[in-house]
């Protein structure tokens, strides 16, 4: 089994936790292939290899037989992963070198556990949705996808801007806000959370729309079907505005049309078996957790 290793920052303190985890996979007989910035700052920080890994410098030169993608950071490092897999359906499994870690949910504790699931294959394969930007000028070319959100915001004014929202052509809602977060059901835990938005199953066929800052007290959050086209026309006193797709950023005007679908295709997420979407939220976020106790 050929597996990758993709990280794009790593910590003075986490270099005897990568050792370890190199020799766990070498130690299960697993070929590597590993992103070569990163393997040239693990060789820096002194890490060793059995066998010299094969190295990629994009997703489109990952080996085709790779089984699997290890994504080692945080949740911001899985969403940079995304963009290396793309349409090539290689499952990615977040390893959890950061904070909070949603996508990347697998402590540094439980490496050894996980690696050990994935070589008897005890594990669960989530197909999780995308969205697709379409724009009428060329806008994040080489990616036009985000598993977590796409967002509009204002960028040079303090003030707040007007997006007029539409599903499928028909006429939604005018947010007078300071943005709007178009988000996927996986990014229901990420920016439209903080929001305000509400949680929403990773297996759920839906958008959510949210307000950032709204002047009108009376709108709040709504989840469509993700089977409609969302589009949008944006206003305001200033000349540019930002349009996000998950971490990456563009400068638009008013001019530019933009409208949000579904992706054609979809990224696997690697599950061991021990974990599921309830265990995290109960983690990540208390759920059920009773401070009177």
């Amino acid at each position: 089994m050929l597996v990758a290793l993709y990280n794009r920052t790593f910590d003075e303190g986490d270099v005897s936790f990568l050792q370890q985890l190199v020799q766990l996979l070498e130690l299960h007989t697993l070929r590597l292939a590993v992103f070569q910035d990163f393997y040239e700052r693990l060789i820096a920080a002194g890490v060793a290899f059995r066998e010299t890994p094969r190295l990629f410098h994009s997703g489109s030169d990952l080996p085709f037989n790779t089984s699997m993608l290890f994504s080692l950071g945080g949740d911001g490092t899985l969403l940079d992963t995304v963009c290396h897999v793309g349409a090539s359906a290689i499952p990615i499994i977040g390893i959890n070198l950061g904070r909070l870690g949603f996508l990347a949910a697998i402590p540094e504790e439980e490496v050894t556990q996980a690696v050990e699931s994935l070589v008897r294959g005890s594990y669960t394969i989530e197909q999780r949705s995308l969205l697709h930007l379409d724009a009428s000028v060329p806008l994040f070319t080489d990616a036009p996808f985000a598993l977590n959100e796409f967002t509009l915001h204002r960028k040079d004014s303090s003030s707040m801007i007007k997006i007029h929202t539409y599903l499928n052509g028909e006429f939604l809602n005018t947010y007078w806000a300071d943005g709007l977060i178009v988000a996927t059901p996986t990014g229901s835990t990420g920016y439209s959370l903080s929001c305000g938005g509400p949680v929403v199953f990773p297996q759920t066929s839906s958008f959510l729309i949210t307000p950032v800052a709204p002047h009108n007290l009376n709108v709040r959050p709504i989840i469509v079907p993700d089977d409609n086209v969302i589009s949008f026309e944006v206003e305001g006193r200033a000349e540019h505005f930002l349009a996000t797709l998950d971490a990456r950023t563009e400068t638009i005007t008013a001019g530019v049309q933009l409208a949000v679908r579904k992706e054609a295709f979809t990224i696997a997420l690697v599950r061991p078996d021990e974990h599921n979407f309830l265990k995290t939220i109960k983690q990540k976020l208390y759920w059920g957790a009773d401070t009177r106790n």
